[in-house]
C-alpha cells in the first residue's frame, strides 16, 4: 500500500510529459502548415506580372513578394549597408537607399549585393544610384519579411528592417520597401540582387513525429515499469 501514491505520482507525471510532447508536436506541426502556406504565397506571387505600386500603397499586405513598378527619384545621401550578406560564400553587404516616388510615397530599396572591402576598415565600392526622375521594378517586401539584421551602429532591438533603418536614419517612410530587380537604365539592374527565402517546408513536420514518438516511448517506459515492480 505504501507504493501506491509513488505509483499515482509517477503515473501523473508520465501523463504530463505525454500531454507536453502532444503539445510540442501540434505546434511543431502548425509551424509546418504555416511554413507551407506562405512558401506557396511566395511562389505564387512572384511569378505576377508587375503591376503599379500605387495600386498596393494602400494595403500592401496583400501585395507582398509581388513585383511592382514606379518612378521617382533615388537619394544617394541617404545609404545604409546591411552586414552579413553572403553571395557564394563571399562576405559583403546589401545597400540600401531611399526612393520618393512621385506621388511623394519614401521608402527604401534594397539595390542588391556589394562585395565587402579587403579589410574591415576599407569600405565597399558602392554605386551611387543615376540621379534624377527613374521607373524601377521592385519586389515588395514588409517590414516583418526578413530575418532581423545586424546594422552599423545599432544594436539587435529586435524591430524590423524599415523601423531599424528609420531609427538609423531619423527618417519616416512607409511600412514597406522594394528588393530591385530592374529600372529604365541599366545600372539599376544588380549584379547581385536581394535572394528569396529558402522556400522549403523545413524540418517541422518531422519534429512533429519526433515528438509523438517521444511520448510513445513514456507510455512504453511507464508500462515496463509497473510490469517489473
Amino acid at each position: 500500500m505504501r507504493r501506491e501514491p509513488w505509483a499515482l505520482l509517477k503515473s501523473l507525471l508520465a501523463l504530463a510529459l505525454i500531454l507536453l510532447c502532444f503539445w510540442a508536436a501540434q505546434w511543431q506541426y502548425q509551424r509546418g502548415i504555416d511554413r507551407n502556406e506562405r512558401n506557396s504565397i511566395i511562389e505564387k506571387r512572384i511569378t505576377l506580372t508587375a503591376i503599379p505600386l500605387s495600386d498596393l500603397t494602400q494595403a500592401p499586405n496583400s501585395g507582398e513578394w509581388r513585383s511592382v513598378t514606379t518612378s521617382g527619384e533615388f537619394d544617394p545621401t541617404q545609404q545604409i549597408l546591411l552586414r552579413n550578406r553572403y553571395s557564394q560564400g563571399v562576405y559583403g553587404f546589401e545597400v540600401l537607399t531611399l526612393f520618393t516616388s512621385i506621388d511623394k510615397k519614401t521608402f527604401w530599396v534594397d539595390r542588391g549585393w556589394v562585395k565587402a572591402g579587403k579589410t574591415a576598415t576599407d569600405a565597399p565600392i558602392v554605386i551611387d544610384p543615376p540621379s534624377g526622375v527613374v521607373e524601377i521594378t521592385g519586389r515588395l517586401r514588409l517590414d516583418s519579411s526578413l530575418p532581423r539584421g545586424s546594422f552599423f551602429a545599432l544594436p539587435a532591438t529586435g524591430e524590423g528592417l524599415v523601423a531599424q533603418l528609420n531609427a538609423q536614419s531619423r527618417l519616416q517612410t512607409q511600412g514597406f520597401y522594394l528588393d530591385l530587380l530592374s529600372g529604365s537604365q541599366r545600372s539599376l539592374t544588380p549584379d547581385v540582387g536581394a535572394s528569396l527565402p529558402e522556400l522549403s517546408d523545413g524540418p517541422h513536420m518531422a519534429y512533429a513525429l519526433q515528438w509523438i514518438f517521444f511520448a510513445g516511448l513514456i507510455v512504453y517506459g511507464r508500462l515496463l515499469i509497473r510490469r517489473t515492480r
